[in-house]
């Protein structure tokens, strides 16, 4: 008993032992440890952490329709076009010294104007150097920027589950505010964007609106992840929130170092599935697992290494792949010019081979064909089918006939979208762009204009009297 006493005293004294202010104001190294608090983290960290307020001019339609669920659709063109400026808010992260700031493209991708104020109240002018929509993702330049704190990147793929995690944002304008969490998953894709498309950290700190693009970092300082989004009913946080994972924010620098304007990933040419239980039972797998393999564009490097429809791709560069997005997000990180180590499965044997990471080839010429005053839709603008063009709508490599990248005013006014598949004018099929003037022309002289078109999964035909 007294030996035990003397056991609880001596904790007890180490305990209330006054310790240097050093020591005192560490991160917590332990649970008995987190009393201590994150301040000299949160110190340290935090100026690298930016507010952003970006404008940008949208064209407006007055109409007395506004807001009717039916006649606004019927009368969408009724109505006169006004600019109106959108104020946007955000947040950021400095990435370097020289003031190279990464935030979300749904805050500052189609802005005009963009004001950066860091945490000592200093405010810079910026522009974006680098976007990706997909990827909801930008990086800023500051002007006349030197010797800023920046946050160091880490490896992401070492995050794991249950990590402390704070987030560092400017929520609903109050101003620079921190949460703490964990990390709650990883690997959650499509979940965020609601596209099918990404890949996120998932964690529980508190992020809202104003939070997107600011910091998401580990109890060392450093960068794991650029908060994206939050999955909610009510607007505010649930404890559902997701980051972009800072290896892909690594890509994207080394793009903008490289003088690039658009961030170009590697491209699969491949279409595929995640596979479930089902599938993996009529594989023979063993467990559900990896992406089957259902079709191969020619030109896909994937085909070019020997893999056909029906194989299964299990992991890319060690790294296991489960969904499309998750495949797509391992080569993007892998980067442009490297070589990737697929394991892939065919008849219950596994193999690995070597795929090389290629950006999709923009042949056959896209042929970009802008139509002129002669044709009933002046400034509608069609390109040719090929990987590239593909890649860049988001199309499936089955698609054919020719693309639409600007419907023009009049294309628009009839319903024409970009990334609409036009399949025929009149009744005269289109396969290549050179068809589409004289198509069109050929409709004046029908005082009739028949478009069939692809949309998605959606077959349309739009119908004009001339």
């Amino acid at each position: 008993m007294l030996r035990s006493a003397l056991v609880i005293l001596s904790v007890m004294s180490a305990v209330l032992a006054p310790l240097p202010l050093a020591a005192q104001m560490r991160v917590p190294a332990s649970q008995a440890e987190i009393q201590m608090g994150f301040a000299p983290l949160v110190k340290e960290a935090a100026p690298a952490v930016v507010n952003i307020y970006a404008k940008r001019v949208v064209a407006v339609r007055d109409s007395p329709f506004a807001g009717d669920p039916f006649f606004e659709g019927l009368f969408r063109d009724f109505g006169t076009v006004r600019p109106q400026v959108q104020n946007s808010l955000g947040s950021g992260v400095i990435l370097s010294a020289d003031g190279i700031v990464v935030s979300n493209y749904h805050v500052v991708g189609e802005a005009t104007d963009i004001r950066i104020v860091l945490a000592d109240r200093r405010e810079f002018n910026a522009s974006v150097i680098l976007g990706d929509e997909e990827s909801d993702l930008a990086l800023l330049q500051l002007e006349g920027a030197a010797d800023l704190p920046a946050l160091s990147l880490r490896d992401s793929d070492s995050v794991e589950v249950g990590e402390l995690v704070l987030a560092i944002g400017n929520p609903f304008g109050v101003g620079q505010t921190v949460s703490s969490g964990i990390v709650s998953g990883l690997a959650r894709s499509g979940t965020a964007s609601g596209t099918g498309r990404g890949y996120f950290i998932q964690t529980d700190a508190a992020i809202n609106p104003g939070n997107s693009g600011g910091a998401l970092i580990d109890v060392n300082g450093d960068l794991i992840g650029v908060n994206t989004s939050i999955l909610t009913r009510s607007g505010g946080s649930n404890g559902i929130g997701f980051a972009i994972p800072a290896n892909l924010v690594a890509r994207f620098v080394e793009q903008a170092r490289e003088g690039r304007t658009r961030f170009e990933r590697p491209w699969a040419g491949m279409s595929g599935q995640s596979v479930d239980a089902d599938i993996a039972a009529s594989l023979g797998l063993t467990r559900p697992g990896g992406i089957l393999i259902s079709g191969l564009h020619p030109a896909s490097p994937f085909a070019d290494a020997g893999l056909a429809p029906g194989d299964v791709i299990l992991s890319v560069d060690g790294q296991p792949v489960n969904t499309p997005a998750e495949m797509v997000f391992r080569m993007s990180v892998a980067g442009l010019g490297e070589v990737a180590q697929v394991t892939t499965m065919r008849d219950g044997v596994e193999t690995t081979v070597a795929v090389e990471l290629r950006a999709a080839p923009d042949t056959p010429p896209r042929d970009r064909r802008e139509m002129d005053e002669r044709t009933p839709l002046p400034g509608l603008v069609v390109l040719n089918v090929n990987p590239a063009v593909l890649a860049e709508f988001n199309l499936p490599l089955a698609t054919g006939g020719v693309i639409v990248e600007n419907p023009g005013p009049y294309g628009a006014r009839l319903g024409i979208q970009p990334g609409d598949v036009i399949l025929a004018i009149n009744g005269a099929a289109i396969a290549q762009t050179g068809q589409v003037s004289d198509a069109l022309v050929d409709a004046i002289a029908a005082r009739a204009l028949s478009i069939d078109l692809q949309r998605g999964l959606q077959r349309l035909s739009l119908r004009s009297r001339l």
